[in-house]
């Protein structure tokens, strides 16, 4: 029977906490012995948006923003039930949306 992997995919504005989200994930799975390949860093989704400055007069003038959401992916091969429990236990920071499938 093969054994099954996970995927867990992170998101985020902050690719700071991004990267420490992903190292504790990494951390916890390879003290429970399983095989993890990643993090592995997507492409960055750039949303911009343009304001006008002034709602009358001056149209011509704008201001840009952008929103940067940054993108990891895990593998976690040669899973275990101690890896399922030590990643359910995990505490990772707020701001960080976190996808696992198997």
């Amino acid at each position: 029977m093969p054994k099954p992997k996970i995927r867990i995919k992170l998101k985020g504005f902050d690719h700071k906490l991004i990267d420490q989200s992903a190292q504790q994930i990494v951390e916890a799975a390879e003290r429970t012995g399983a095989v993890v390949s990643g993090p592995v860093p997507l492409p960055t989704h750039i949303q911009k948006f343009s304001v006008i400055r002034s709602p009358f007069i001056d149209k011509d003038s704008q201001e840009q923003f952008e929103i940067r959401t940054h993108k990891r992916l895990i593998y976690i091969l040669e899973t275990t039930s101690k890896t399922i429990d030590a990643l359910t236990t995990l505490n990772l920071p707020s701001g960080v949306d976190i996808d696992i499938k198997s």
